[in-house]
C-alpha cells in the first residue's frame, strides 16, 4: 500500500522507526517546537553524564511514538469505536506537545519559582506558525482541548495516556533518560507495559487502566524511577550545578537583567550566552567550565523530622535569603552558598485501575509503590554547596531546617550566633 504523502520516518537510537504522519509534520516543522531540539532533556546533567545531551525534541517523538502504539493496540481491541474520530489524533497531539513550553535546561527554573511548563502550553499553542498547523488539522477547538491534555484537566477518557499514573511521558523519559546516561537503572519493560494498558470504567467513568498482567511491568516503572532519581537526577554534582544555575537566573530576573517571558522561549545556549554577558556572569561562567561548587554538608532526609524541610524545595526566595546569611558567617559572598533538598517525586500521579481476568476493576495494589516511595527518602538529601571550602556546623543547618518555613524566616533576622 502506498503511503499517505508526506509521511515520513525517523530514525530514532531508542524506538528505531518513528512514523511521522502530515499533520504532525508540519506542527514538528514549527519555530516553537524546532526550539525544542535545543532544550536539554536533563538540563545540566551532561556535566555528569557526557552522554546526557539528548533533548526534549526527541522525548517529544518518543512520546508521540508510544501514543500512536498505545492507541492501535487500543483501536485492534475495538476500545475506540464508540469515541469521536478527532478523539485518537488530538491525544496522538497532545503527546508530541506534551512538552511545548519548557524551559531550558529542564525544570531547574521551575524549581527557581517559575511558573510550570504546562501552565506556558497555551501560549505556545496561540504562536503564530504553531497555531497555523493546528489550525491546518481541522479539529476543532484544539488548542484548548490540548490545553487540558497537556495539564491534567481534559474529561477525555484517553487522558491518561498523557497525564497520570500511566502516561506515556514517563515510560519514555526514564528509558532514554538511562540510555543516553549510559546507566543500567532506568530498565522499563516497555513492551508489557504499553500492551497492558486498556480503557476500564472505573467510579462511574471510562479511563485508561492496566490489565493486571502488566502489574509487573507498572512496579519496574515505579523501582526505574526511583534508580533514576537516586543515580541521577539527584546525584550531588547534577544538583550542585543545578543551584548554581538557579541562583544565577534569579539574581539576574531580580536586577531586571532578564525577563522571563524571554527566558520561557529561549533554548539552552542562548539563555547561558545572554547570562555570561551580564556583569554578575562569574557563576555562569563556572557552570560553563564545570567549576562546580563543592559539598560541606550532606545530610540524608532521614536525620530530619518528618516533614521538615519542605519549604528548601518550595520556598526559593526564602531559601535564598538564608544562603546569603550564611554567607556573612562564613565569611563568603552572597551566592557562595547554595543549599538544596530536591523535592520528592510523587511516585504514581493518580490511581491506576486494574482490570483483573475475570473482570473486576481496582485500584493497583503495587507492593513496591511503598517501598520506593521509601527509598526516594532515603535517597533524599539535604546538602549544602559553597564555592570555597568551609566548616559548616550540621547541627546550625539542622536546627534551622527544622524551624520550618515561618521558623527559618524569623530566625535569619536573628543574631547570627542563632544560626
Amino acid at each position: 500500500m502506498e503511503m499517505a504523502r508526506g509521511f515520513e520516518v525517523v530514525r530514532d537510537p531508542l524506538w528505531n522507526n518513528i512514523g511521522i504522519d502530515p499533520p504532525a509534520l508540519r506542527i514538528i516543522d514549527s519555530a516553537p517546537f524546532q526550539r525544542l531540539r535545543y532544550v536539554r532533556q536533563l538540563g545540566h546533567a551532561f556535566l555528569v553524564y557526557p552522554g546526557a545531551t539528548h533533548t526534549r525534541f526527541e522525548h517529544a517523538l518518543g512520546t508521540y511514538h508510544l501514543a500512536n502504539r498505545a492507541l492501535e493496540l487500543l483501536d485492534r481491541r475495538g476500545q475506540l469505536a464508540d469515541f469521536p474520530g478527532d478523539e485518537a489524533p488530538l491525544v496522538r497531539l497532545a503527546a508530541l506537545l506534551h512538552d511545548i513550553g519548557h524551559y531550558p535546561f529542564s525544570h531547574a527554573l521551575e524549581e527557581a519559582g517559575l511558573p510550570n511548563h504546562e501552565q506556558l502550553a497555551p501560549d505556545r499553542f496561540r504562536a503564530s506558525e504553531l497555531a497555523e498547523a493546528l489550525r491546518a488539522t481541522g479539529l476543532d477547538d484544539i488548542a484548548t482541548r490540548l490545553a487540558d491534555l497537556v495539564a491534567g484537566r481534559s474529561p477525555s477518557p484517553l487522558a491518561g495516556l498523557i497525564s497520570g499514573a500511566l502516561d506515556l511521558d514517563k515510560i519514555e523519559y526514564l528509558t532514554r533518560d538511562a540510555r543516553m546516561c549510559g546507566v543500567p537503572y532506568g530498565t522499563v519493560d516497555v513492551d508489557r507495559l504499553v500492551h497492558s494498558l486498556t480503557l476500564v470504567t472505573y467510579e462511574g467513568r471510562e479511563v485508561v487502566g492496566i490489565h493486571e498482567k502488566g502489574v509487573s511491568a507498572l512496579e519496574s516503572l515505579l523501582f526505574a524511577k526511583y534508580q533514576m532519581y537516586r543515580n541521577v537526577y539527584w546525584h550531588h554534582a547534577v544538583r550542585s550545578a543545578t543551584a548554581m544555575f538557579k541562583r544565577v537566573v534569579r539574581t539576574a530576573i531580580a536586577d531586571h537583567a532578564l525577563d522571563t517571558a524571554w527566558i520561557a522561549t529561549c533554548t539552552d545556549e542562548e539563555l547561558m550566552q545572554r547570562m555570561r554577558a551580564l556583569p554578575s556572569a562569574t557563576i555562569a561562567e563556572q557552570l560553563r567550565r564545570r567549576r562546580l561548587y563543592k559539598r560541606v554538608l550532606d545530610l540524608p532526609a532521614r536525620a530530619l523530622p518528618a516533614g521538615a524541610g519542605s519549604w528548601v524545595a518550595d520556598d526559593p526566595a526564602l531559601v535564598e535569603a538564608v544562603e546569603d546569611r550564611l554567607a556573612t558567617e562564613l565569611g563568603l559572598h552572597a551566592g557562595e552558598v547554595l543549599l538544596d533538598f530536591p523535592k520528592k517525586p510523587q511516585m504514581l500521579t493518580g490511581i491506576a485501575p486494574v482490570l483483573a481476568r475475570g473482570g473486576a476493576v481496582a485500584p493497583a495494589e503495587l507492593g513496591i509503590h511503598s517501598i520506593t516511595d521509601e527509598l526516594h527518602t532515603a535517597a533524599r538529601r539535604l546538602r549544602l554547596y559553597t564555592r570555597s571550602p568551609v566548616r559548616v556546623s550540621g547541627d546550625r543547618i539542622i536546627a534551622l531546617v527544622e524551624a520550618g518555613r515561618a521558623g527559618a524566616a524569623e530566625m535569619i533576622q536573628r543574631d547570627a550566633a542563632i544560626l
